[in-house]
């Protein structure tokens, strides 16, 4: 059998503890799978007095990240500390300078250095893996490089962030509050004590972008990503969506159009049939329309250390069969500067809230000013006693048929200007 390879991973929280105890329990599979053996020779992490429920002794330990991406102790380095600057993004850059191969589960490095890193490693004869920086154990970025390349992607989306899916799905089940479900989110460890990443559609955005890129061999673009979060969803949301038969989800959206591709996150409402709508709690999913494929949809645990360290330990057997395929699946020069589509463009059916004053007059007001701007209306539905504010207004929900967001947005400043509302409308989109 060929000489081991040696893996140094930096990072020892719940994705390296859970590539390493993969790596370990699983040694002799992993070694007839990949041809030879896989050892772990070393790691790296700040403290070395926490208890992390495996032993750590038998292994090299560098305080400093670099300096074990530096080290000719390992060919291989696995970067898992996160973030997209500093020890990371040193660690990284100082592994590639030394011919090392990367795999990494830092979406954030990857969506803000993507480009530049993958041409550093280009020079240096080595590519970046990164399978656990997007959509966790679902091999999504595996299928984008390797298996789809005989197809033109027109569209990828999907439910890309477990904390958000987890919130919808408990408000959605138990008419719970957005507050009172990312409590209890944070309270089982789904979420951050500082959720504004995930809850507001960040991390959603930078994991879009990584797919972006292989599917349309652009360059990663995080910042030209349209983002909404979830943290304005209400019950009432909710239980108008079930009415009419459409679950909310935080979704990921990026698609081919005649205008360029447009990369967009925010709550969306998609029919309870499709198979998006049946993902529920921490779960993700990704769907991938190609031609001549079709429609795909992987669906599987984005997040947690047995998931995420499976895509780890996933790449590292591919660097120990001696596959190498370019970090976003072409060179790097042959990533285009991606030509962003004008999200107000985007052309389609709008749930709309409104909280209306309760005065004579409001309901004929805000249909006028949708007529006026052309936009015509499936349903116009006024809730009863159960949700008046004590104020004294009440919710009017509009259901529309298809139009352009900016006339829409066009309606709604007028409809504000007339002074009926109290508050800000909520829109959310409707996938047919």
């Amino acid at each position: 059998m060929a000489e081991a390879l040696r893996v140094g991973i930096a990072g020892m929280g719940t994705v390296g503890v859970g590539a390493l105890t993969i790596l370990t329990t699983r040694a002799k599979e992993l070694a007839s799978a990949a041809g030879r053996p896989i050892t772990v020779t070393a790691v790296a992490s700040r403290d070395r007095s926490r208890d992390r429920g495996i032993d750590l002794s038998g292994y090299v330990w560098f305080d400093s990240p670099v300096a074990l991406a530096a080290s000719d102790k390992i060919d291989v380095f696995v970067e898992t500390i996160g973030g997209a600057e500093g020890a990371a993004h040193e660690a990284v850059k100082t592994a590639l300078t030394h011919g090392k191969p990367v795999v990494t589960a830092n979406k954030a490095l990857l969506a803000k250095h993507g480009a530049d890193l993958a041409r550093l490693a280009e020079a240096h004869g080595v590519a970046i893996s990164f399978e656990p920086a997007a959509a966790g154990g679902i091999p999504v970025i595996k299928a984008l490089k390797e298996a789809l390349v005989g197809n033109r992607i027109s569209r990828v989306s999907g439910i890309m962030n477990g904390t958000c899916n987890y919130i919808l799905s408990r408000m959605e089940a138990e008419g719970l509050t957005f507050a009172e479900c990312l409590k209890d989110a944070q309270r089982l460890g789904y979420a951050e004590a500082d959720p504004t990443f995930d809850v507001e559609g960040f991390d959603t955005a930078h994991k879009l972008s990584l797919l972006t890129s292989l599917a349309f061999g652009t360059e990663v673009d995080s910042d030209s990503i349209y983002v909404e979060g979830i943290s304005g969803v209400t019950p009432l949301d909710l239980r108008m969506a079930d009415e009419l038969g459409f679950r909310i989800k935080l979704l990921g959206v990026a698609e081919r159009t005649a205008q360029g591709v447009e990369q967009r996150v925010h709550p969306t409402m998609v029919q309870k049939t499709s198979q998006l709508a049946q993902v529920m709690g921490v779960l993700n999913a990704v769907s991938v329309v190609a031609d001549p494929v079709g429609e795909l949809t992987f669906v599987g645990p984005g997040a947690g250390g047995g998931a995420t360290g499976s895509a780890v330990v996933g790449d590292i057997v591919d660097i120990a069969r001696g596959a190498r395929v370019a970090t976003f699946g072409r060179p790097a020069g042959d990533l285009r500067k991606l030509v962003r589509a004008p999200m107000r463009e985007h052309e389609g059916g709008y749930y709309i809230r409104l909280q209306v004053k309760d005065k004579p007059g409001a309901a004929a007001t805000i249909a006028s000013r949708m007529a006026e701007k052309g936009i015509s209306l499936e349903s116009i539905l006024q809730k009863g006693a159960r949700d008046r504010t004590p104020g004294g207004t009440v919710p009017v929900v509009l259901i529309t048929y298809a139009t352009h967001e900016s006339v829409l947005r066009e309606a709604l400043a007028k409809i504000a200007a007339d002074g009926v509302l109290d508050g800000e409308p909520q829109s959310i989109r409707i996938e047919r």
